[in-house]
């Protein structure tokens, strides 16, 4: 019976899944490939909601403490009273949106990723809007099916890492941090990339309509119409049109849904321009945006 026992107790007792990446002389976390990589975050973001959070960064920070023992019992080991200082002192360094957990960017600035790898969730150049993503979006969906396929991303992932490094990597790897990205990002599994999951590879500084100025206001200031037309009207044409109307219907599109694709995104650009593009011409004027604004100013139920 004693052995029956023993047995049980070594078959629950929990194993420390960040062990197996600990060099076993230095304690170091060894370098991570990008296989590797998103192996880890998997097993962490339980959920699979994008984040590590709640009771997955307790089991992150748990077993990221207790790895560096390869003897020891486990990560249970750790009280609850170091594990609030170690989360405290943790999310002070890597959450740098201040959310309370972790997303994948960050989670790849902690962990000795593949240096290449790393630099494709870099948050230190953000594009400056939308319009940006518009048009890196039409430069890479090349069969303009709406969709960033795998070959269309391996273009992108190449062309990014070549901009901001100058990095010549192989096929092999191109094809390695292609399915990489797919399998952290592509969200419902259908092997690409819709709009919604794109923009969390590629963000944008700002949604700049999120700002509270734009909830709950009866009127909006000249100053804070102008701005939010320069924003958009990039080649200072006094109209938002093709790409420009496209980043600003985007922007809208993120106020009201989370999850989208290319059919949405041109239902909805229809749908707005029925309403308040009152000359027809497709674009966007200074005087229907500030409609539009004001539109999006309203309560909900007003």
């Amino acid at each position: 019976m004693s052995t029956i026992v023993k047995v049980d107790q070594r078959q629950t007792k929990k194993e420390n899944f960040l062990r197996q990446f600990r060099d076993e002389q230095s304690k170091e976390l060894k370098p991570l490939t990008a296989a590797q990589f998103i192996e880890i975050w998997s097993h962490y973001d339980t959920d699979g909601n994008g984040f590590i959070e709640g009771h997955e960064l307790d089991d992150l920070l748990r077993e990221l403490a207790s790895s560096v023992n390869i003897n020891d019992a486990g990560p249970e080991l750790i009280p609850d009273s170091v594990l609030k200082e170690l989360k405290e002192c943790f999310l002070e360094a890597y959450d740098e949106n201040e959310d309370g957990k972790i997303e994948i960017g960050e989670l790849a600035e902690i962990l000795p990723t593949d240096e290449n790898f790393l630099l494709l969730f870099r948050k230190d150049n953000p594009l400056e809007s939308s319009v940006e993503f518009m048009k890196i979006w039409k430069q890479f969906d090349t069969d303009c099916s709406g969709f960033i396929e795998a070959d269309e991303l391996k273009q992108f992932i190449k062309a990014l890492l070549t901009k901001r490094r100058g990095t010549n990597l192989t096929e092999e790897k191109l094809i390695e941090y292609t399915d990489t990205i797919l399998q952290i990002f592509d969200t419902n599994g259908d092997g690409k990339l819709q709009f919604s999951e794109m923009t969390k590879l590629l963000p944008v500084k700002e949604n700049f309509l999120l700002r509270p100025i734009f909830k709950g206001c009866s009127s909006i200031t000249s100053q804070d119409l102008d701005r939010v037309f320069q924003l958009y009207d990039k080649d200072g044409n006094e109209v938002i049109e093709e790409e420009e109307l496209d980043g600003f219907v985007k922007d809208l599109m993120d106020l009201i849904k989370k999850d989208y694709d290319h059919e949405d995104l041109k239902q909805f650009k229809q749908s707005l321009l029925n309403g308040c593009d009152c000359n027809r011409d497709k674009k966007i004027s200074k005087a229907e945006l500030k409609m539009i604004l004001l539109a999006l100013a309203q309560p909900a139920d007003s």
